[in-house]
């Protein structure tokens, strides 16, 4: 028997639910973000541009200083591209003076993304200011909307402040004195962990369906980013066989991780599981998903496009540890940031990605000790066991109502049921008088 698919949920708005936030500006129905903006998907183009800049500091220097700037500069980075998609998925850009601000915003983005590569040398001031553009700019634009920002942005700006003093203490030179790293540092945990002093439970609102597709859209673009690294990887030399199935090579392993997200269906439980959630703890849950687990996600992403880049016409060969190691992390911290993300949302089990993560770290010894070929080969074969392994409790097309791969929420009844039971004759497999325990796979008999 197969459960009516579930409609639009339905009843009191989350405002209604448990109020506006305080010190929230409340938008007219008109402002409120449905879909994601042509304008975002620009913003987060630019965005993608500096990603891409930090492929090619770690493409070039794949060492562990290399690391730890790109590290560095992508956490900076991703805090504030975060408030931004929180400040639209507050209201819809639609306003001229809204749009006029949000591009000088993203000027502030391409100015950073201009001065990555010198970052911890002479471009150190250009990319604090670039920063700090941003940073002005944004709580500029979130006070018109919630004037709770009010209390965020002292954090900002001090991070701001801190990266453009690391471009001082640093001056011309290319190195980084440990006094510019410590700046970086500081910079990055007062954004990181202000959240600890400032909890944004009840202070922000967050719309699940937008907000998860513009996150969604964000992991497409950047892995876009990595399959044009690997035409970068190939310029100059001449398409042959060999060529042309390493570039087939690289793009089986970039769907394969493209699967593990979308393929499962991953952004489709997130959003149910937001759109469940009491809407005063949605920052938290956005917190933890869609900031702190995408960020081994995307720094994933960025070391694979770089071993790829590397890779890409020495496949029938062994290559140094640096770009077999990036591979493997990169596929390995793709797989454990999924397995957070899953965990923070409670939307699915995450040992066959952490089982899978461990193995992908143990493929780099076969890039340096037989082929790259091999290693791109096995680690596509690791992520797809583990997708296999990861089969859904409940058969295609006999989903729960209302739930999220077989997974019910916490605290969440089944539609059409009461405290979690399921209605007469619609029996769960295994017993247990039809209840499902919180967060419990569940497998619907005829």
């Amino acid at each position: 028997m197969t459960l009516p698919t579930p409609g639009p949920i339905s009843g009191p708005t989350p405002e209604a639910i448990s109020g506006p936030a305080p010190g929230a500006d409340q938008p007219s129905a008109g402002d409120q973000p449905l879909r994601v903006s042509t304008l975002e998907l620009f913003f987060d183009l630019v965005f993608v541009f500096a990603i891409t800049q930090l492929t090619g500091i770690l493409a070039e220097e794949m060492t562990v200083t290399g690391a730890l700037r790109v590290l560095l500069v992508f956490g900076v980075l991703w805090w504030m591209y975060g408030g931004y998609v929180w400040l639209s998925n507050a209201r819809t850009p639609a306003r001229t003076p809204e749009r006029l601000l949000m591009l000088v915003g993203m000027a502030g983005f391409l100015i950073m993304g201009l001065a990555i590569p010198h970052a911890f040398g002479r471009d150190g001031v250009a990319l604090g200011l670039g920063y700090l553009i941003v940073v002005v700019i944004h709580a500029w634009l979130y006070q018109r909307v919630n004037r709770n920002i009010a209390r965020v942005a002292p954090f900002n700006l001090a991070a701001a402040l801190l990266v453009i003093g690391a471009g001082l203490v640093q001056g011309d030179g290319e190195a980084g004195g440990p006094a510019a790293y410590g700046l970086w540092a500081a910079a990055l945990a007062v954004q990181v962990l202000s959240p600890l002093v400032l909890p944004v439970r009840g202070r922000f609102a967050i719309q699940p369906s937008h907000f998860t597709e513009r996150h969604g859209a964000l992991v497409i673009i950047v892995f876009g980013e990595s399959v044009v690294d690997i035409g970068i990887g190939a310029g100059g030399h001449a398409v042959t066989f060999s060529l042309a199935l390493s570039a087939a090579l690289g793009l089986a392993l970039t769907a394969a991780l493209w699967w593990t997200y979308f393929g499962a269906g991953d952004d489709e439980r997130a959003e149910r599981a937001m759109t469940l959630a009491d809407p005063a703890a949605r920052p938290a849950l956005a917190l933890a998903a869609y900031f702190y687990a995408y960020i081994p996600m995307l720094v994933g992403v960025v070391a694979l496009a770089a071993g790829l880049k590397q890779a890409i016409v020495h496949t029938g060969a062994t290559l140094p540890a640096g770009p077999c190691v990036a591979l493997a992390c990169g596929v390995a911290l793709f797989l454990a940031g999924n397995a957070a993300f899953r965990h923070a949302l409670r939307i699915g089990t995450q040992r066959s990605r952490a089982v899978a993560a461990a193995a992908a770290l143990a493929a780099s010894a076969v890039g340096v000790t037989w082929s790259v070929a091999a290693e791109i080969a096995l680690l596509t074969a690791i992520v797809a066991v583990a997708l296999v392994a990861d089969r859904p409790s409940v058969p295609p097309g006999r989903a729960l109502a209302g739930g999220s791969g077989g997974v019910v929420p916490p605290g969440r009844a089944l539609a059409g049921g009461s405290g979690g039971v399921v209605p007469p004759g619609r029996a769960l497999a295994g017993g247990s008088g039809g209840v499902v325990p919180p967060g419990q796979h569940s497998t619907v008999e005829p």
